[in-house]
């Protein structure tokens, strides 16, 4: 019997991207563990991941390519060859692309979130088709956009730090479920004496584990990240030395602070004016009077809403108010991607692009609905004729479903999936190629959680037919008659092209060391900003945005209410009074995860949270299926009736495949296509429903 352990890395869509070790025995892989010797990992897995086996073993796996017999959406297909699929890929593309390639458009995201398999052969095979280009906004580019405005680029503090943090606030994130890894760490500073705060609509597992739980509506994190500046200023807990030195704009700020007073905020957010002035209290008294470290780990869901992009620049503001960054401990963590030196114009090569520097068309696949059912007549370019999907499963994960599925379902649409498993997208291709999972394949990763590069080693070799996304897209290079050398890299070639050697945050870092290593640390600081020297134009924080005024756009953190809320809506309220916000269930990763058995078996079904006196008003007992819906859909779901929805709030935890669920829809039936203030993504916390019960008649048949 021979066994090994494989150096591996979490491709999945999370903070904390896992050092993972995987045992190899005669060929087969038969364990995922955490590496306890990194120090991110420190040996623990989520639930998820440490089943990994169960996903790449699934005897659902697509192991052969296929091609649809039945209508779209039905699932039906019969198996077909490499070269069949191929050819017949290579011959529809060619055909549309003669006539307009930007009728051809991909679409993917963080299915993997690694540099190789994600978008490296990809994208240089659709840039040199000319294909249009992808908006991947559905995640992260609202607080994206928001960082780079304020800090620069995606960076903040490290994660080993926070154990040291005296007061922890976690905003709009629950990292029981979604930064194992920060949690572990919050709960060692809580040991050590610190004040866990949690800020989110819903009690989730997190807040219940809080010291202190704060429950705004949806869509008003601005107006309370606002009003604790208001406080500061009021009660002079400012840091003048690190404001006057470090950042842009303090005055503009101060203007606006001023004008939401903690009642002011109170009654937008829905809560009491006391937690206000005793969070931005604490907050500012320990970190300027008694200088000791406070950290804010904001997370994502609360930039999805309509001001989501002014929100997070609110809270970015926050630290360096009051010197948090002086700490090692201290700051605010959303995202440390833009640490990392990644040789995107290596990896993607935009040169390709047949007009280059001048771009195609480029499609937000946030919008997906709306661009797949545009007939080409409306100004937005071509009328969309081939979608590659791959990395994603959008019938499923993108707003306002019911558009989406119409849009696949066109009969004119000739779609391309590859795929591990049967997803609800992939029931609409005409083509499905069997794609590798994390275990079959080689690639590189970054964070966005922490600052370590890390190498996936493959582990076993590909099941079935399956191929790595790489290989697909270099085997429809041959056929489309591409012939520019980067067409023929090896796996291995396009993974030691993803660092950028040159840059002292990368020093000692290869591919050849990492993949011996697994991982490595890039050379930051323990405390980047703790003397300025933000990425942004200015190297400082910036308050005022010379560029967001340049823009047409306000310049200052603002509030922006929600679309759809009593204040901006209230007509719209009056037939759906209730908001809806619909975050990751725990044994789910986004629509990852939902075939695997044991995971969904102790997820069970999907649940709808209504608070006992919302539920009252409606008739509605703990435990009773119900509908919930809009003018844009329903969907179907049992109730829990409990107080861990606040008043006016339901909560449906995602992302069910819709055809596990009991009737074929999700929480996307609800959502909208409109897009946030900043970095057009998308508003799935922006939502009005009505919720009622289902009759016991419907329920029969």
């Amino acid at each position: 019997m021979a066994t090994r352990i494989v150096r591996a890395a979490c491709p999945h869509d999370c903070p904390d991207t896992c050092a993972l070790l995987v045992t190899v025995e005669d060929g087969r892989a038969i364990k995922v563990a955490g590496d306890p010797e990194h120090p991110g990992t420190q040996g623990v897995l989520c639930t998820k991941v440490s089943r990994y086996t169960e996903r790449t073993y699934h005897p659902d796996r697509l192991l052969t390519p296929l091609r649809r017999v039945g209508k779209k959406g039905e699932g039906r297909f019969e198996p077909i060859s490499w070269d069949e699929a191929l050819d017949e890929i290579a011959g529809r593309l060619s055909s549309i692309a003669a006539r307009n390639p930007e009728a051809i458009v991909p679409y993917s995201y963080a299915g993997t979130m690694g540099l190789v398999q994600g978008e490296s052969m990809a994208a240089r095979f659709f840039h040199k088709l000319g294909a249009s280009l992808l908006d991947r906004t559905i995640c992260a580019s609202a607080g994206a956009t928001a960082l780079r405005h304020t800090y620069g680029a995606s960076v903040g503090m490290d994660m080993e730090q926070v154990v040291d943090a005296k007061l922890i606030i976690i905003w709009g994130s629950n990292p029981i479920t979604s930064n194992l890894h920060f949690w572990t760490r919050a709960q060692e500073a809580k040991r050590r004496g610190a004040t866990l705060v949690a800020i989110d609509p819903y009690r989730s597992l997190t807040a219940e584990k809080c010291h202190r739980h704060i429950a705004p509506m949806p869509g008003t994190d601005a107006a309370l990240a606002l009003a604790m500046m208001h406080v500061l200023i009021r009660d002079d807990l400012i840091d003048h030395d690190y404001v006057a030195r470090h950042t842009v704009g303090f005055d503009a700020l101060r203007e606006r602070a001023m004008q939401f007073s903690p009642e002011t905020a109170a009654r937008i957010c829905g809560i009491p004016v006391d937690d206000i002035e005793w969070l931005a209290g604490l907050y500012g008294k320990l970190a300027v009077r008694e200088r000791q470290p406070v950290a804010i780990r904001l997370n994502y869901g609360m930039q999805r809403v309509h001001g989501g992009g002014q929100a997070v620049r609110a809270v970015a503001c926050l630290p360096s108010l009051v010197g948090a960054w002086r700490e090692a401990a201290g700051g605010l963590l959303l995202s440390t991607s833009g640490f990392f030196p990644v040789d995107n114009a290596a990896l993607q090569r935009p040169d390709l692009l047949p007009g280059w520097p001048n771009l195609p068309r480029t499609i937000n696949m946030s919008t997906i609905g709306d661009a797949l059912l545009d007939d080409g007549t409306t100004g937005n370019g071509p009328k969309i004729e081939a979608v590659v999907v791959y990395n994603s499963n959008p019938v499923a994960v993108a707003p306002e479903s019911g558009k989406v599925a119409a849009g696949f379902g066109r009969d004119d649409l000739f779609t391309v999936v590859l795929e591990h498993f049967r997803t609800d997208t992939a029931d609409y291709a005409d083509i499905v190629l069997p794609a590798t999972t994390q275990l079959e394949h080689v690639d590189v990763h970054k964070a966005y959680g922490h600052t370590y590069f890390l190498a996936n080693n493959q582990a076993v070799e590909p099941l079935g037919q399956a191929l790595p996304n790489t290989e697909i897209f270099r085997r429809l290079a041959a056929r489309m008659g591409f012939t520019e050398p980067c067409f023929a890299d090896s796996d291995e070639a396009i993974a030691s092209q993803a660092v950028l050697r040159d840059d002292k945050r990368a020093a000692g870092i290869s591919w050849d060391s990492l993949k011996a290593r697994g991982w490595q640390k890039l050379n930051i600081a323990k405390a980047p900003f703790a003397e300025g020297g933000f990425p942004s134009a200015s190297g400082k924080c910036e308050f005022y945005s010379e560029t967001m005024a340049r823009e047409g756009l306000d310049p200052v953190p603002a509030y922006v209410p929600p679309y759809e809320a009593p204040s901006s809506a209230p007509e719209l309220f009056a037939r759906y009074p209730l908001a809806m916000i619909s975050p990751p269930a725990r044994n789910f990763l986004n629509s990852t995860f939902v075939n695997v058995d044991s995971l969904r078996a102790t997820e069970g079904e999907p649940h709808l949270d209504i608070h006992p006196l919302d539920a009252a008003a409606r008739g509605i007992a703990n435990g009773a299926q119900v509908r919930a819906f809009n003018d844009r859909g329903s969907m179907q779901a049992r109730a829990r009736v409990t107080d861990r929805a606040r008043q006016g709030l339901v909560v449906g935890l995602s992302i069910w495949w819709k055809k596990l669920a009991p009737d074929g829809k999700n929480a996307n039936e609800l959502t909208s296509q409109r897009l946030t203030d900043l970095g057009r993504a998308p508003v799935f916390y922006d939502c009005l429903v009505e919720v009622e019960p289902v009759p016991a008649e419907a329920l029969a048949s």
